[in-house]
């Protein structure tokens, strides 16, 4: 049995596990934003902070299957290959200090609420972009660096992949954390005509 192959069979087990871990905070993120009491909110602030467990597991996994591949069949002076530990870098400093401290903040939101409707500090906690910016440019970042694995490019593209990825991520976030426009005209009352 080929070690190498072995080794980069964890690998993608390692990114399918934070790609799927990834999923699942979407799901969480566009219900909390949807949700409407504490009833609502709270299972799925509960399964988020669940879910922030695999991302060390996973991170861990891509770098240490990563390393052997590089010592194994590249080196460490391959330019696609230090752009992606680049990214991972941003994805273990990113995730917890920032989305990791909002969710925090969302949970102490959330505890201050009680129970029934959720109030003005709960409902902005729920679309701060600390949360979805950090997901979806971490999201953005991942896919870039699945194209560099992929495609091999220079030093310049590998940049432009990974940059670009979280970019497109920052920008879909805070396009998509807002309030459906029924939500904001509900809340809002009937338009006057």
């Amino acid at each position: 049995m080929d070690t190498y192959h072995v080794v980069l069979f964890i690998h993608l087990l390692a990114l399918f596990a934070g790609i799927g871990a990834g999923a699942v905070l979407l799901v969480c993120l566009f219900q909390l934003r949807a949700a409407r009491t504490l009833d609502a909110a709270v299972p799925w602030g509960a399964v988020a902070g669940k879910t922030e467990l695999a991302f060390p597991i996973a991170i861990l996994g891509l770098f240490g299957t990563g390393a052997y591949m590089t010592s194994d069949i590249w080196t460490w002076s391959t330019r696609w290959i230090d752009v992606s530990i680049a990214g991972l870098v941003l994805l273990a400093v990113q995730g917890p200090l920032v989305g990791g401290r909002t969710g925090h903040k969302l949970k102490a939101a959330l505890f201050a609420n009680g129970p029934g409707p959720l109030g003005d500090e709960a409902l902005r906690m729920a679309r701060h972009p600390g949360l979805w910016v950090t997901e979806f440019a971490n999201l953005g970042v991942v896919f870039g660096v699945v194209w560099n694995m992929t495609q091999k490019p220079s030093t310049g593209a590998s940049i432009a992949a990974v940059v670009g990825g979280y970019a497109v991520g920052a920008v879909l976030a805070l396009w998509l954390r807002r309030a459906p426009a029924a939500e904001l005209s509900a809340a809002t009352g009937p338009a006057a005509g």
